[in-house]
């Protein structure tokens, strides 16, 4: 069998790759961060997603950037956007974006990968529907690829690891409607910034999941503290 290392983060696009990993063959390694996140509720998320995917490993790695700040998503100090509008998500990089966070996760994913042997990694990035972050553009990936391939023993020794995207072009409409067509489990992700019992319905997270369901033509299972007008 061939194998995968899948980043899951417990959110909707990372379940979808992990689903679209295990209908191409792949056994499926789950690599999940507790990366200093101001709440935990989707690292629960990413155990159920593992689960449902019959992952044969997956590894919760603890590496605390809210050391180093400089992110509402970690630092306390930087309180989490919650009015976001729909039309101005994506124009600018929003106080969300972790620093560096795909360069670090990838850079782990790759070091699992060797060990395991694994052919490839998969990560749920898209620059279609997304925040704006530089780290889930083609280019970025383009790039960590050829980091990739002259950085590792595999490599070097002639089985290079590949990196999966397959959501990068995709909107949030048809991430969603591959993920029901593969019945990924996306009652059991979480999208929102905040780690209450409901989704906020309010961050720019929330605002594009939401977007997403409707242009679908689909219900969202979760629970939202405020819908859109829109919606």
């Amino acid at each position: 069998m061939k194998k995968a290392v899948c980043l899951i983060s417990g959110g909707l696009d990372s379940c979808v790759t992990t689903f679209i990993a295990k209908d191409k063959g792949f056994d499926i390694y789950g690599l999940t961060f507790n990366y200093g996140q101001k709440h935990k509720k989707e690292i629960n998320c990413a155990k159920k997603v593992a689960k449902s995917a019959s992952a044969k490993e997956h590894i919760i790695f603890n590496l605390d950037l809210s050391q180093f700040k400089g992110s509402s998503l970690t630092d306390i100090d930087i309180k989490i956007p919650s009015d976001s509008k729909i039309n101005e998500i994506g124009k600018k990089i929003p106080s969300t974006y972790v620093p560096a966070r795909n360069t670090i996760f990838l850079s782990v994913a790759l070091a699992f990968a060797e060990v395991n042997r694994a052919d490839s990694i998969f990560i749920g990035v898209t620059a279609t529907d997304y925040s704006g972050y530089p780290d889930c553009r083609p280019e970025f990936i383009k790039s960590f690829q050829n980091m990739a391939n002259i950085a590792t023993k595999k490599a070097v020794e002639g089985n290079k690891i590949k990196i999966q995207t397959p959501l990068i072009n995709l909107s949030k409409k048809e991430i969603i409607k591959k993920g029901l067509n593969l019945n990924a489990v996306l009652e059991n992700t979480w999208s929102c910034y905040k780690g209450k019992d409901k989704a906020c319905g309010k961050c720019e997270s929330c605002i594009l999941r939401l977007k997403g369901f409707k242009e679908a033509g689909e219900k969202d299972k979760i629970k939202y503290e405020y819908y859109p007008d829109w919606y």
